[in-house]
Parts: structure tokens; C-alpha cells; sequence
């Protein structure tokens, strides 16, 4: 359903839900702007879904998952058509990267780089799902036991704004690979690459109700998702106070639960490192995506005999990054996701400022030419940074990083520790054995030894402390959107009965 208004200046489409294969008008609750980040300019609305807009939604996944056409498709037939969807994502990537870029304004560039991997996801896990085999299990005695694996039904999936259509298809895939069902409730900044997905898989096949969409808030449609009684499994990406909320509910109806929280990520640079490229790995660390993203660089720790030339080449550095228009090949920074976002990450320049930071560079909202309205600000870094200060502490989710000095592997490791957050750390050095030792000792769920960003479908991806629980991508994920069933048969013939010689039995069970 595209229903067009049309003010002075753009088109504004009018979406509902996707629910039964299609665009459908939702109940009567209020109607949500989606905006372009760039600009400030309404692009779009979604509905705010009701509870019974949600229970439309979980009804069709149910019925999808018991009947014929999803649940009774063979394991071999489901891969071949989960490989085809990969294709279908794979023909319409320029309609997809150009749309996510208008929806979200992450460069052109860094959005036509990531979108372009997607569908690899999809291939990995119908992969997994042709390769995967019930297990045999040794036991005492005459027995045979095996396992039977059934797909766990549905998953609710919130998912956020800074990597709409990665972020969903990391738990899409293993969602549609292993049989289960899903209701997505999409970011209310970013729905429209969701729903574009949804149209371009029915389109190619999917049964209706194997992939529902349900728009709105997070602290009203979201809530309702994850609280909804016939959840099998819940999957959030977003803040850990969201991940607290949400969790709590779908733990009454005994839910599992993925969980990709805050994180505060450490880099540790230590001095045996070629200081231009952990110059170079910082800002793309720090400030790829805006800086929105969970994984963000935003803590680096530099061996002292080094600091002062890393921080001089960081500021350097961060004053080349073009900002502008992220539909511009050459732009190389957007805008972060809204205007509420844009002065969080102010107000933390100045939480810097107060607490005794040394402001390096940016600190200020940017003024580009044409987008003034657009929620644009400078690439930001503050030295001399101490770990009792709120911007070494709490998550920005912006452009924003912060440097600080260490003496040894030690003190790096207490200060990469010093949070209650465990999503991911990196580690700068030319050593092996300091590069194991450190990675071991961090505590976290991702660590990455001179590099960054880097993920794979097949690596497993999540993290610790107040930064969630369970694991996205990998063997890890495939498995957890499972019943697992013990089936265990006596094979002996010998007579059995307890109550006529109980003394004589050598065992209960």
C-alpha cells in the first residue's frame, strides 16, 4: 500500500503494516512521521500499532507456522527457497542501499558496503540448515537415544535504526532457515527498507505470514510484541534499558531471548603498533556509521610513549572526514538519525567540557549547505580522558570517541574492563602472544585484533554484562530457534516388572 500525499516540497508515502503477504491499513492508532535525517523533511508515515493491529500480526505467524504451505515444507525445499530469496535481496541491492541511505542517512558508500553482504546471511544458514544433523547419544545400558530438533515457532524481532536491514537479517535468516516465523517491529526512524524486504520476499515466494511486519513505537508497539503471549523468542537490538523492559516481559511467557545491548567498546593501542594505521582504524572505528552503531569505537586506550603523536594524528585525521549529503558519493559522514540524537551526543560535549576533558576536535553540531535542517555534527574526539568521567562511562551512539593513557598491559586491561557494558573490544599490536593474552582477558563477546567492524554469518555475535544475552549469526543462532526433544528407546527384551522384585532392580530409571 502506497498511498501518496503531496506537499510543497516532497512526496510523502503513506505504509501500514505487512501482514498475509501484503501492505495492509492498520487499526486506529496515531500516524508516525519517518523522516530524512539529511534534511529534517517528512519522507513517509507509519501507523503507531494497536494491540489488536499486534495480535493480527502474531495470529497470521501462527498460522503460517502450523500450517502447510511454511510448516510442512521439507528441509530441502525450504533452503532452496531461502537461497532464492537471497538472489531476489541480490537483484534489488541499488533500489534497497539508495532507499536505507535515504531512510537513515549512512553514506552512500558505507550503506552500498554493507547491504551488498546481506544476502550472503541468507545462503550461510539455508547452508546450516542442509548440514544439520540430530545427534545420537550414548548411554548406559540397552538404550538408544537421540535428539529430534523442531523449529521454535515465533520470533519478535525489535530492531533499530542505525543498521536497519543488517541488523534484521542477521536474525531473518536463521529465522526463515530454520522453519520458525516472525513478527518484526522495525525502528519507527527506519521502517521503510523493512517493508520494502517483506514486499520483494513475498513477491519471490515466502508464504503469507512466514515474515509480518507491525510499525510503531518501541515503548508502546514494542512493548505490546514482547509481552505478547504466544512468543516463542524474542530478539532486540537496541539500548540495554530497552533490552531490561522488553525482557522482563517476554520472560513471563518464558521466552528465549537475543539481546544485543549497549556497548562501550575499548580499543587498546599499544606501542609496538604502526601509529598511522591505529590512527587510520580509529576513525573508522569511531565515526563509520556516525558513530550509531553498538560496536562504535568510542573508548581508545593508547599506550602513553605514544599518546600525544596518536592524539595530534586523530585530530588530523577527524578534520579530513568530508561531511555532507549522504546520497553524494564523496561524502564520507551523514547525519546521525534525529534531532534527539543529535543534541544527546552535544550534551555529552559538554558533559566532556565539565568534567575535564580536552576537547581535540568537532564538539559542535555541523552546518552543511543546503540540509541546514539536517541533524549533521562534527566528528568529535576529547584526550586526557579519565575513567571516572561520564564520556568514558556511558554510550554516546554517536560520532564521538574519547582517548586515554595507560602504562602497561595491565593498566590497559583495568581500564578496558572499567564498564558494565561487554559487547566488543580491540586490540593494536605487533605481538602474538601479548595480542592472545589480552583478547582472553577482556571481558567481552567480540574482540577484534588489528581491525574493526569486521562480521561474518558464520561468527557468532553478541556480548556480556549490560551488553545482552545470547548470540546472533554463527552455529550459536541457528541453534537457539530450536526445540530439542530427547527420544530415548529401551532395546533390551528383558521382563520388567518393579513391583514384583523391587530389592532385585539395580536402578530407579
Amino acid at each position: 500500500m502506497n498511498v501518496s500525499a503531496k506537499p510543497s516540497s516532497i512526496e510523502i508515502e503513506i505504509h501500514g503494516n505487512f501482514v498475509d503477504g501484503r501492505e495492509i491499513e492498520a487499526g486506529h492508532g496515531a500516524m508516525l512521521d519517518v523522516r530524512n535525517p539529511a534534511t529534517g523533511e517528512v519522507i513517509a508515515q507509519i501507523p503507531n500499532s494497536t494491540a489488536e493491529d499486534i495480535d493480527r500480526a502474531m495470529k497470521s505467524a501462527r498460522t503460517a507456522f502450523e500450517g502447510k504451505a511454511w510448516g510442512g515444507m521439507d528441509v530441502r525445499a525450504r533452503a532452496r527457497l531461502v537461497n532464492k530469496l537471497a538472489d531476489a535481496f541480490e537483484a534489488n541491492l541499488e533500489e534497497l542501499y539508495k532507499l536505507e541511505t535515504l531512510n537513515n542517512g549512512r553514506p552512500v558508500n558505507e550503506t552500498r558496503a554493507q547491504l551488498s553482504r546481506l544476502p550472503d546471511f541468507f545462503r550461510y544458514f539455508a547452508g546450516l540448515a542442509l548440514a544439520r544433523r540430530d545427534a545420537v547419544i550414548p548411554v548406559e545400558g540397552s538404550y538408544l537415544n537421540y535428539t529430534l530438533r523442531t523449529p521454535i515457532g515465533i520470533v519478535a524481532n525489535c530492531t533499530p535504526f542505525n543498521h536497519p536491514l543488517m541488523i534484521l537479517c542477521k536474525s531473518l535468516a536463521a529465522v526463515l532457515a530454520s522453519g520458525c516465523v516472525t513478527v518484526v517491529k522495525p525502528s519507527e526512524y527506519t521502517p521503510l527498507t523493512t517493508l520494502r524486504l517483506a514486499k520483494i520476499f513475498a513477491e519471490a515466494g515466502l508464504p503469507p505470514g512466514v515474515f509480518n511486519i507491525a510499525n510503531g513505537l518501541g515503548q508502546s508497539a514494542g512493548k505490546m510484541l514482547a509481552e505478547h503471549g504466544d512468543i516463542d523468542k524474542l530478539v532486540l537490538t537496541g539500548g540495554t534499558e530497552a533490552g531490561r523492559i522488553a525482557g522482563s516481559a517476554a520472560a513471563k511467557v518464558f521466552a528465549h531471548q537475543t539481546m544485543e545491548l549497549g556497548g562501550k567498546t575499548p580499543v587498546m593501542v599499544f606501542d609496538d603498533y604502526d601509529i598511522d594505521r591505529a590512527v587510520n582504524y580509529a576513525a573508522f572505528g569511531a565515526f563509520i556509521g556516525a558513530g550509531q552503531t553498538c560496536i562504535c569505537a568510542s573508548r581508545h586506550l593508547v599506550q602513553a610513549s605514544i599518546y600525544d603523536e596518536f592524539v595530534a594524528k586523530l585530530k588530523a585525521k577527524t578534520e579530513t572526514i568530508r561531511i555532507g549529503d549522504p546520497s553524494d558519493p564523496a561524502t564520507q559522514l551523514g547525519p546521525v538519525i534525529s534531532a534527539r540524537q543529535r543534541d544527546r551526543v552535544l550534551s555529552y560535549c559538554k558533559f566532556g567540557h565539565e568534567d575535564g576533558a580536552r576537547l581535540v576536535s568537532g564538539g559542535v553540531a555541523a552546518k552543511i549547505a543546503g540540509h541546514e535542517n539536517g541533524y549533521f555534527v562534527e566528528p568529535t574526539v576529547f584526550a586526557d580522558v579519565k575513567a571516572d568521567m561520564r564520556i568514558f562511562q556511558e554510550e554516546v551512539f554517536g560520532p564521538f570517541t574519547s582517548v586515554t593513557p595507560f602504562k602497561d598491559e595491565a593498566d590497559a586491561l583495568r581500564l578496558a574492563n572499567d564498564s558494565p557494558f561487554g559487547l566488543a573490544a580491540a586490540i593494536r599490536t605487533r605481538d602474538v602472544s601479548r595480542a592472545h593474552r589480552v583478547a582472553s582477558a577482556v571481558k567481552c563477546g567480540i574482540v577484534w585484533i588489528n581491525d574493526h567492524h569486521r562480521l561474518d554469518p558464520a561468527s557468532p555475535w553478541g556480548g556480556v554484562g549490560d551488553s545482552g544475552v545470547g548470540r546472533e549469526c554463527g552455529t550459536e543462532s541457528f541453534d537457539d530457534h530450536f526445540s530439542v526433544k530427547s527420544v530415548m528407546v529401551a532395546t533390551g527384551d528383558a521382563p520388567f516388572d518393579w513391583y514384583r522384585d523391587t530389592a532385585g532392580q539395580r536402578r530407579l530409571n
